[in-house]
């Protein structure tokens, strides 16, 4: 009987996405189960099971498809369907709830965790949990997670914070196991430049010789606010990539700072890289769970500053390849860019390739086949 990866939906870009291609790139006789799959060329020749979910208006719907999800998934696995030999389930919601029944019964149950639900854990985190309706579902909602994480044979976190994030809310043990970053790939080009298109390489040619990095979303609690008064503290300039709500305010705090801001709009991956290269200094403010972009731009020889709570306060090796501030708060921060310049390029990158897909496949791998292997012993000692 093959496996079963199962995942909270499928859509064309994603981080916890571009992760699942990971997973099933190990186990590629696996079949996925998801509530909707909205990118089908992700896995053209895997079978993709979707949830009933798929066929209603919730499809797509991901905030107003919570209550119904705990459910859904635990009748995903049909009582009479051919069998599942192990589970993994890729979680940042409610995937993990699915259950084992009919041939399926025995099959251990792994978990890779993105975070604890954050709709019910952690709503000061996320604003869609903060609601009165979605308040009083997480009284509910709670324990039943915390049941239904118990049920795993062995749990994975993407970070140590999100390691005692799952310790606190589910009350179980997790290893670490980070998520891939594509640091070869990013390495594989000496000069990113050479990938740009015309237009790009004149906004590339366009920037200043020195400038500090900030890019993200252009959303409230990304904080590339603070990239800005970090470059207003020192006197470099700044230059923001990325899109979205916040990009109105942006211009504004950039038209009013005492320093040259420029704002990219929504970059290509190989203008975003090429940034990376040239920025002296990449500024990654917000509290992730783990945060991908620190390391891209460590990839690149260019060192990353970030908060020492969080993901970047793991992936950031403060005097190594970057620099942690303590505050969310101007100065804080730039005084962590004036340590980071002190960075050597090689430093760098030599960090970043600990977070590499070659070293996730290493670290997912042992993870997995010792948590299974040790579920299979102790069923033969049961029969």
């Amino acid at each position: 009987m093959p496996g079963l990866i199962t995942h909270e939906w499928i859509e064309p870009r994603g981080g916890s996405e571009n992760v699942l291609e990971a997973i099933a790139a190990l186990f590629p006789d696996a079949e996925i189960m998801t509530p909707w799959n909205n990118a089908p060329h992700r896995f053209p020749d895997r079978v993709v099971h979707e949830l009933w979910l798929s066929k209603s208006k919730l499809r797509g719907r991901k905030a107003a498809s919570v209550p119904a999800l705990a459910q859904a998934w635990r009748h995903a696995i049909p009582k009479d369907g051919p069998g599942y030999d192990w589970i993994i389930a890729s979680s940042h919601l409610f995937s993990h709830h699915v259950r084992p029944r009919g041939t399926s019964k025995s099959a251990p149950k792994l978990i890779y965790a993105y975070t604890p639900a954050r709709y019910i854990w952690t709503p000061e985190m996320d604003a869609r949990g903060r609601g009165v309706s979605a308040r009083a579902a997480s009284t509910f909602l709670r324990p039943l997670d915390r049941r239904r994480a118990r049920e795993a044979t062995a749990v994975a976190g993407i970070s140590e914070y999100v390691r005692d994030r799952i310790q606190e809310s589910w009350g179980v043990e997790a290893s670490v196991v980070y998520p891939p970053v594509e640091t070869t790939a990013i390495q594989s080009v000496e000069d990113w430049r050479t990938k740009l298109h015309d237009e790009e390489a004149v906004i590339l040619d366009s920037l200043p010789d020195q400038f500090i990095l900030g890019a993200s979303r252009f959303i409230p609690y990304k904080r590339l606010d603070l990239v800005i008064a970090a470059g207003e503290k020192i006197g470099l300039p700044v230059v923001l990539a990325g899109g979205g709500p916040e990009r109105d305010r942006l211009r504004s705090l950039a038209q009013s700072a005492r320093v040259p801001v420029r704002i990219i709009d929504d970059p290509t991956t190989p203008l975003l890289y090429a940034l990376y290269q040239a920025a002296t200094v990449f500024v990654f403010p917000p509290i992730e769970d783990f945060g991908i972009m620190p390391i891209e731009a460590m990839a690149l020889g260019t060192p990353a500053v970030g908060s020492r709570i969080g993901g970047s306060g793991e992936t950031i090796l403060d005097g190594v390849s970057g620099a942690h501030f303590d505050e969310h708060t101007p100065s804080s921060v730039a005084a962590a860019v004036v340590r980071a310049l002190d960075v050597h390029a090689q430093d760098a990158r030599n960090h970043a390739t600990k977070f590499s897909r070659e070293a996730f496949d290493l670290s997912f791998s042992e993870w997995a086949n010792t948590s299974l292997g040790q579920q299979v012993a102790r069923q033969a000692a049961v029969r």
